[in-house]
């Protein structure tokens, strides 16, 4: 039962990964302008909401942030997902110079005693995009030129292909020739080394002479 809950764990992180927004670094007590999204009907607009920041709370892609501020001397809060894809733009208008994580005590206060220092010495703000944190690498489409190019390569090769193709059979027919001329010059040397060499003497049979002999006596 362990392994499957590691293996769930392991697949839930791995998803909650890849929903993860670049978001600008803000902590408890500074003040955000959050532009989200508002879908009235079959309309969207965007709607701006700005107020200081009481509390932030949770990790990863389930992290939420929750903004106050006073609306006409009543005090109103929202909480954000802080991975959500309907907030399209997070702004830091100031820093606070707070001392807690959790700014309760907000909630009792109204007027200016609701409000919180801010620091002078902050760097500069950047504009953070929100853009996804692990966007998959786009596989890389080949150029017109870089197309043309390797059609071209492909061509040559083909071209090529026959030609080596039939190098081989020339070199054959090349070895073949050569093959045969040794033969025809191997018969024509045995033939002359036979023309050089004196024929064979043939035995003298002695069968012959003895009627020429016996003949003589006749005539004596």
């Amino acid at each position: 039962m362990a392994g499957i809950y590691n293996v769930m764990s392991t697949v839930i992180d791995s998803l909650e990964r890849a929903q993860l927004r670049r978001v600008p670094s803000f902590d408890a007590g500074d003040r955000l302008r959050v532009h989200f999204q508002v879908i009235e009907g079959t309309r969207r607009r965007t709607q701006v909401f700005e107020g200081v920041v009481i509390k932030r709370q949770g990790h990863g892609a389930r992290e939420t942030f929750t903004v106050r501020k006073q609306s006409f001397g009543v005090g109103v809060e929202r909480t954000f997902p802080l991975h959500s894809p309907k907030i399209e733009r997070i702004e830091v208008a100031a820093r606070g110079d707070v001392r807690r994580a959790k700014l309760y005590y907000l909630r009792g206060r109204v007027g200016k005693r609701a409000r919180v220092r801010e620091r002078r010495s902050a760097a500069p703000e950047v504009a953070v995009e929100r853009e996804l944190l692990h966007v998959p690498a786009p596989e890389e489409e080949p150029q017109d030129g870089q197309a043309d190019i390797e059609s071209a390569d492909v061509e040559a090769a083909a071209a090529e292909a026959p030609e080596a193709r039939a190098e081989p059979t020339a070199d054959v027919q090349a070895e073949s020739g050569t093959e045969v001329e040794a033969e025809s010059g191997a018969e024509s040397a045995s033939a002359e080394e036979s023309e050089d060499s004196e024929p064979p003497t043939a035995p003298q049979d002695a069968s012959p002479a003895a009627p020429e002999a016996s003949a003589g006596e006749q005539q004596e």
